[in-house]
């Protein structure tokens, strides 16, 4: 949940970064947040939505044998 400045801060980002959803923004801000604590490359601005992903393939953590 977001305050409504929130909200509008988030989305005059979103319209300045061309990013194609409020979705895709947040995932942005989130990797770039982490990345800024060494955990990801930020994203091009070219890619498109689906790509903004927090982790790629095969980066989920994976069950262990005894759970």
């Amino acid at each position: 949940m977001l305050t409504e400045e929130e909200t509008q801060a988030l989305d005059d980002w979103r319209f300045k970064a061309r990013m194609p959803s409020r979705s895709a923004a947040v995932r942005e801000l989130l990797r770039r947040g982490l990345a800024a604590e060494g955990f990801f490359d930020q994203a091009n601005a070219s890619q498109s939505s689906s790509t903004f992903g927090i982790v790629g393939p095969g980066d989920a953590a994976k069950p262990q044998p005894d759970e």
